[in-house]
């Protein structure tokens, strides 16, 4: 990117050679405005961001203290506000990136109304979500470069020093970093893979996450009801991702393969084995079959598969689907993960019952036997009782430990005991919060975890900030309760929201106003505007 006086050169040289034609345009107002919109298109972000993911990936293999962190966002809006946050208390946007939860996108953003997380969401919102993350996130450069361009002109005019304010526009950190977009089960076949892929890649993704599902089957990882399919089918999709990618050239865009096998007990149908040993024969060695000793013991319609030189009858359920053998949960997440990285896929997601980091690195540790630069996306999702599980994890380990736990309800009597807000000040509950405190360096130096995220965060701190300030304004506290608890917050914060004109774009519309109108500009700046209070 070219630097501040490079660009007013470059314009100078350009408004010059178009001699009195471009006389009312300004090289340094037009340097600025090339400068707060460095990225043309959602195919440049995608190209800048897979770059940027690549990098850390490198960084986390060299040292895995420094794994990456995403919160799930369903609108631009808390994506903007978000990753303003990160560079104001983190100085630097680093290692931070959006996700873009499809689950979130079927309960808050269809036209069909609030929907479970089963695929039957317009698939092109998600590919609009991803534009409208980006557009806000380019807004947020756009604000801050502004501020910047106002104070450079505030220093011209009283005479002061201007290389250290334009040092900080040359240098400026943009608020465009990866998203990680869930593509569901696919939206369909292989095609229809390709088409929604392609859709998000121009709008910015670099990074796509896929899961082994079946697409018109999908249910939320942490439901039940789960099917999943056969690795040939999911590794098609992988390639149609992968197709998607070459062809609009952002050859180092990233595939997160998911598998859902650890909750999923059932499969659609059975693969065609067309060598021994092959994938094909692996996935149907897990299905729960009787041996069939005589051809009469089956009855019409039924089917029989030879496995292990015995005629076997697949457990077949009234609805058509077959089922896995009890047990066989981990030894497929393994094969799922092998499989996938061996063909194609940069990072696995490895979707769990409960957060548990030595669950995760037993899994994680059999893959990296194969593959051992194996690295993991994991879900920190609020489907878990995190106090719950993490208060469980401590009671067990004091038990093993033969600590005194009398003191402490038995969570074997009341599973859900030890959330007893009582012992929110115990040392049980101060030793599970550490547990949670610590849970992303832990899996990430212990269990291969490269990114950690949260899946649909906003959705519940948009609920919980919105309940309390219902709670009081229209209870007793009226005004106070907006007043108290959000716009003083703000304001010690100081949030940038809380001058909500100037964030939703005012002063840069008026600058640009003044770009193109001069004096003759009708500004909504001013000694009247309120914002002037804050």
């Amino acid at each position: 990117m070219k630097n501040y006086q490079a660009k007013v050169d470059h314009y100078t040289t350009l408004c010059q050679s178009n001699k009195s034609t471009w006389q009312s345009i300004n090289p340094e107002f037009a340097s600025r405005m090339s400068l707060q919109n460095r990225f043309k298109t959602g195919l440049d972000i995608a190209k800048y961001t897979a770059n940027i993911m690549r990098q850390d990936m490198a960084a986390y293999d060299a040292d895995n203290s420094q794994y990456t962190q995403s919160l799930g966002c369903w609108h631009g809006f808390t994506a903007q506000q978000m990753m303003m946050a990160v560079k104001k208390h983190q100085k630097t946007t680093k290692r931070s990136y959006v996700y873009l939860s499809g689950w979130m996108v079927a309960a808050l953003r269809s036209e069909f109304g609030p929907l479970p997380d089963q695929s039957m969401h317009e698939k092109t919102s998600v590919a609009s979500l991803i534009e409208e993350i980006y557009t806000f996130l380019k807004q947020a450069d756009a604000r801050e470069l502004d501020h910047l361009y106002r104070e450079l002109d505030d220093a011209i005019s009283q005479g002061k020093q201007t290389q250290e304010i334009i040092s900080r526009i040359d240098n400026f950190e943009t608020h465009v970093v990866p998203i990680i977009a869930d593509i569901d089960a696919g939206f369909g076949n292989e095609e229809a893979t390709y088409l929604l892929a392609k859709k998000m890649i121009e709008a910015g993704a670099c990074a796509i996450q896929i899961e082994n599902q079946v697409s018109d089957a999908k249910q939320c990882g942490h439901q039940a009801g789960k099917v999943t399919v056969p690795h040939e089918d999911f590794l098609a999709k992988i390639n149609a991702v992968r197709y998607a990618f070459l062809e609009l050239g952002v050859e180092e865009g990233i595939i997160v393969a998911r598998t859902d096998s650890l909750g999923a007990s059932l499969t659609q149908k059975i693969p065609v084995s067309k060598t021994p040993g092959d994938i094909a024969s692996q996935y149907t060695a897990f299905l729960e079959t009787t041996v069939v000793d005589n051809i009469d013991e089956l009855n019409d319609g039924e089917m029989a598969i030879k496995l292990d030189g015995q005629l076997r009858k697949p457990t077949r359920l009234d609805n058509g689907l077959y089922q896995f053998k009890e047990g066989s949960e981990k030894a497929r997440v393994i094969l799922d993960c092998v499989t996938s990285l061996q063909s194609g896929a940069d990072l696995l997601w490895i979707e769990t019952e409960k957060p548990n980091v030595s669950q995760i690195a037993e899994l994680v540790n059999s893959i990296k036997e194969q593959v051992p630069d194996a690295k993991l996306v994991y879900n920190n999702s609020p489907s878990f009782n995190w106090t719950l599980k993490f208060r469980e994890q401590v009671y067990a380990q004091w038990q093993a430990q033969q600590k005194d736990l009398s003191h402490y309800p038995d969570p074997s009597h009341d599973p859900k005991a030890l959330m007893s807000p009582e012992l929110d000040n115990t040392e049980l509950a101060r030793e599970a919060d550490l547990l949670v405190q610590n849970f992303q360096k832990d899996g990430a130096r212990e269990a291969g975890i490269f990114h950690h995220l949260i899946t649909l965060p906003t959705y519940h701190t948009a609920a919980l900030s919105t309940d309390i300030l219902s709670e009081g304004y229209f209870g007793e506290l009226g005004m106070l309760a907006y007043v108290r608890d959000v716009q003083r917050q703000e304001i010690r914060r100081e949030q940038a929201s809380v001058k909500h004109q100037d964030l939703a774009g005012s002063n840069i519309g008026d600058t640009h106003k003044e770009y193109f109108s001069g004096e003759n500009a009708l500004k909504a700046g001013g000694s009247a505007n309120t914002m002037n209070q804050f």
